[in-house]
């Protein structure tokens, strides 16, 4: 049994169904991405996984237990962290706040401490800006932020949505060596991204979304070398 288990989800906004019977797995320990152009519904199922939008029909199961109907406050007690599209942070709150926010749900103030300092070791950025106003930082720093607010609520999955997107290449490297580190920490992720390239170097698995249905799925490495998502996705 998968970690996660998607199974043949169909999600509306309004009567617009944008995801039409996705189905995927994630299992523990593992980084799996979801590629695929602007509207090909990636971040709609993290919003579906997330209990943000919930599927109309289909069934959403983490380690065996049925959420999708769950809401969202709740799914995140039961260990599903969000980094969201366009990052989030709360703009007029220092880097600590914002990091500490990510803890609310928590009351184990030793063990706070302890991931504040992981944090910190993974983003140094973030030390050095830990009393910073987060809306005065670069989008880039703003990323390192967000994911790092996620990390805060101990994840036993982490979603991040489309973490290279405003960012300048530099820092988009630095913070997908930061996601490989994470992964290799333990920590089970879902990645959804529009660079290809990098989504691919970093998870082991891969599905490919073209208008709500998934389209291809094959191990990271064998889709680096498909014809067809070269074309499509890679640029090559």
């Amino acid at each position: 049994m998968a970690f996660l288990e998607v199974d043949d989800i169909h999600t509306f906004y309004g009567n617009i169904e944008a995801l039409k019977g996705i189905s995927i797995e994630v299992n523990e320990g593992e980084c799996v991405t979801l590629i695929g152009s602007n509207g090909a519904g990636k971040s709609t199922t993290l919003r579906s996984i997330s209990g943000l939008t919930p599927p109309r029909t289909g069934s959403i199961r983490l380690d065996g237990t049925e959420i999708s109907f769950t809401a969202a406050q709740e799914i995140v007690r039961l260990g599903i962290c969000q980094s969201p599209e366009g990052r989030r942070c709360f703009q007029r709150m220092t880097v600590r706040e914002n990091l500490e926010l990510g803890a609310f749900l928590r009351r184990d103030s030793a063990g706070i401490k302890e991931d504040l300092d992981r944090v910190f070791d993974l983003f140094p950025r973030l030390k050095e800006r830990e009393v910073q106003k987060a809306g005065t930082m670069s989008g880039g720093e703003q990323q390192m932020l967000a994911i790092g607010r996620a990390l805060m609520g101990q994840p036993k999955l982490l979603l991040l949505d489309e973490p290279s997107m405003g960012i300048a290449p530099i820092l988009v490297e630095r913070i997908y060596e930061t996601i490989a580190e994470i992964n290799k920490q333990g920590t089970t992720i879902l990645l959804v991204e529009q660079n290809a390239n990098f989504a691919l170097e970093v998870s082991q698995r891969a599905y490919v979304l073209e208008t709500g249905k998934v389209a291809m799925s094959d191990d990271s490495a064998s889709l680096r070398t498909n014809p067809e998502v070269q074309k499509a996705y890679l640029g090559t």
